[in-house]
This record gives C-alpha cells, sequence and structure tokens, in this order.
C-alpha cells in the first residue's frame, strides 16, 4: 500500500485529511500558509484517490484511519492536530475514536458525525455502481455547482477547474470502494460529548450537502467547541474563502 502525501513546514503537526471525490491537492492553500508559518503540514492521498494506491471493493473509515496513522508512525509523528473536510471529517472522527491519545486537536470541516441513514445508504450504492459504470466525469459535471458555491464558480474559475479536475480524474474504483464503506460508518453522535481536545467546526454558509444547521449540532455536543460559518463558501470553505478559513484555523492553533 503507497500512500503518497505532502509534507512541509517544521513545528507542532497539522494532518489534513481531504474529502470525496478529491484529492490531497485540496489542500495547497492551507499547506502552502501553515508549512511556511511554524507547523509541519501533512496531507495525505487517502487510498483509492490521487496518487495512493487503489484498493477496489469497499473501503471502510477505520482503513483510512488506520492508514493515516501508519503514515504518521513512519514518519515518526506522535501527537496532531488533525483536520477533516466531509468524509475526511468523518475519517477524523474515526482516528479520534481509535487514536484519541494521539490526537491534540480537532478540525471538522463541513461534515456530520451520523450514521447514514438506511436511505443514504441505498443511494450511495447506487452512486458507487453508477461511478464504476461512467466514471467521475459526469458526477463532477453535476455536482460543481454544490461542491462550489455558483458565484465562486463565476467569479472564481481557477478554484472551479481544479476543483472539478479533482473529481473527474478520481478513480472510480477507489471512489465507489470509499462510497461503500462510509455507508457502513458508525454513528459518532455519542462520542461527541466525550471529545476532550480543542475542537474547531467550521462550514460554508451555502453548504448544500453538511448546512449550517448541521454544523451548529456538532458543536452543540463538544465541550467548549469553536464554531466558524464561512460567509460566501458552500462545501469548499478552505478552497473557496482560503483567507478567512485560514484565519480561523490560526487562531483556533495559537490557542490549541
Amino acid at each position: 500500500m503507497d500512500i503518497a502525501y505532502d509534507d512541509k513546514g517544521s513545528g507542532p503537526a497539522l494532518v489534513l485529511v481531504h474529502g470525496h471525490p478529491f484529492d490531497r491537492s485540496m489542500w495547497a492553500p492551507q499547506l502552502e500558509h501553515f508549512g511556511a508559518g511554524g507547523h509541519r503540514v501533512i496531507a495525505p492521498d487517502l487510498r483509492g484517490y490521487g496518487d495512493s494506491t487503489v484498493v477496489p471493493g469497499t473501503t471502510p473509515l477505520d482503513v483510512f484511519a488506520r492508514d493515516i496513522v501508519g503514515l504518521l508512525d513512519r514518519l515518526g509523528v506522535g501527537e496532531f492536530v488533525l483536520g477533516g473536510l466531509s468524509m475526511g471529517g468523518q475519517i477524523v472522527l474515526e482516528v479520534h475514536r481509535l487514536f484519541a491519545d494521539r490526537v491534540r486537536g480537532l478540525v471538522l470541516a463541513d461534515t456530520t458525525p451520523r450514521a447514514e441513514t438506511d436511505e443514504g445508504k441505498r443511494l450511495r450504492a447506487e452512486m458507487a455502481a453508477r461511478l464504476l459504470r461512467e466514471g467521475l466525469r459526469p458526477y463532477a459535471d453535476e455536482v460543481l455547482t454544490k461542491m462550489v458555491a455558483p458565484a465562486n464558480v463565476a467569479a472564481m474559475p481557477d478554484v472551479a477547474e481544479h476543483v472539478h479536475r479533482m473529481m473527474r480524474e478520481t478513480s472510480p474504483e477507489g471512489a465507489a470502494a470509499a462510497l461503500l464503506g462510509r455507508a457502513e460508518r458508525p454513528d459518532y453522535v455519542p462520542m461527541l460529548g466525550e471529545i476532550r481536545v480543542p475542537t474547531l467546526v467550521v462550514v460554508g454558509d451555502q453548504d448544500e450537502y453538511t448546512p449550517v444547521a448541521e454544523a451548529e449540532f456538532t458543536h452543540s455536543r463538544i465541550p467548549g467547541a469553536e464554531l466558524v460559518v464561512v460567509e460566501g463558501a458552500a462545501h469548499m470553505p478552505n478552497l473557496e474563502r482560503p483567507d478567512a478559513f485560514n484565519a480561523a484555523l490560526a487562531a483556533f492553533l495559537q490557542r490549541s
């Protein structure tokens, strides 16, 4: 198993986990900003995505979590602040479930802690079959203006193209395996009240996949958590509004 990754800077470790169907390049603004600003920023490609090994079948979240911690072991990283967006945020919660003693802080961006519904499981299975059948370009065309706010697609064509490229170039086998595994994820809601490390919850104010109300729910369940709503962003606030996202993350890291 080959896990590709970027590793930039020095200092306390900040590990960033991408969402579906993206790759580690989604964290480019954060890698640049924090890697030059006193942190060691590590951004892996999850198995099945980017330049990492594609393993067909089903990839449960605990497999992603163990891949990440295994990589950090090889890199000599003990404790770390861990952030993730969307599916990446759910993997972050899984890492906390399995390796809480390693985690110094959590960043949960545009994600939900809830288990999948029966309807959601059915839809994910259908989507997995569709991606294997069609590839990701038709899907990428359909969802671009939900991933990135329509106004930002028009005003930020480079960002829109970056997001579209990540999606359309993702391996269908890797994406399908993740969808099937994610459908069986546990319910993390009971664990939220047990989180004892500093936690930042971030969401774009125009996110349709994980609306502000979902971020507010997560925030309300984690003791002492902070909530930041990024204005003018949909599901990718770290790319749509990188300055606002980085400012919120920098302030959080200073306090953590």
